[in-house]
């Protein structure tokens, strides 16, 4: 995945009303950018470091710029748009570079299933009828040494997990993928401390047969890719 055009770069005054944030440009200036990331953003947000967002020509928006990067106060490089998972999880599947989601003809992304309406971020087959079910989570929160996932309660990741335990029940494949957008992360757990039903969930769904899988994304302001496999500890 390529930024086309370029990004720009400012720095974090603050986010706030949840999908906005002032950011000040080298000029002194204040512009109003749109952000793209519906959680808690915990330890994500840095105000007086930096920050990269990239524009639309669309003149429809009130807010042409995106958040799309961040700086840590460690230096680390922090993926703020979670839109951009998805379409890193299907570059990867298709390019080879997860390997345990190869072997299929087709691929298809945002299909209705289960029994909670829902959709599911990308929907693998085979022409042989055997089905896979990725649900993907983009990961952000660092705290110590480790990478934590949800940053907070979330009643739709919850829900998320039963409708996969589901399609192993009905006899299809089905696997949560952490897309790692953070530089300074590579071990991955369920964040039982912010969200202790997930966990469990999680736990269980393990237990009844959904894979999951965790790969880092390699970041840096022209663009970014799923390179690496990050462990998964339950």
């Amino acid at each position: 995945m390529n930024y086309s055009p370029a990004l720009l770069e400012g720095k974090l005054i603050k986010r706030y009303k949840r999908f906005l944030a002032d950011v000040r440009l080298a000029d002194d200036s204040v512009i109003t950018i749109h952000c793209p990331n519906t959680g808690s953003m915990k330890n994500c947000l840095f105000e007086g470091h930096r920050v990269w967002f990239s524009t639309s020509d669309n003149p429809k928006r009130k807010y042409p710029h995106t958040w799309e990067l961040m700086e840590s106060d460690q230096g680390h490089l922090i993926g703020i748009n979670t839109g951009n998972a998805n379409a890193l999880a299907q570059e990867a599947i298709e390019s080879g570079v997860i390997t345990e989601l190869q072997g299929y003809d087709e691929l298809k992304r945002e299909v209705k299933y289960g029994a909670e309406n829902s959709r599911i971020d990308i929907l693998l087959s085979s022409q042989e009828g055997l089905k896979c079910y990725i649900e993907v989570k983009s990961c952000t929160l660092l705290e110590g040494n480790t990478g934590y996932f949800p940053d907070a309660v979330t009643s739709r990741g919850q829900k998320h997990i039963r409708e996969l335990v589901t399609m192993v029940q009905q006899g299809h494949r089905a696997v949560l993928l952490f897309v790692v957008q953070h530089s300074g992360i590579s071990t991955v757990k369920p964040a039982a401390h912010i969200d202790a039903k997930y966990a469990d969930l999680l736990k269980d769904a393990i237990e009844q047969g959904v894979e999951v899988l965790a790969y880092k994304v390699a970041m840096s302001t022209t663009g970014g890719r799923i390179e690496t496999v990050c462990k998964f500890i339950v």
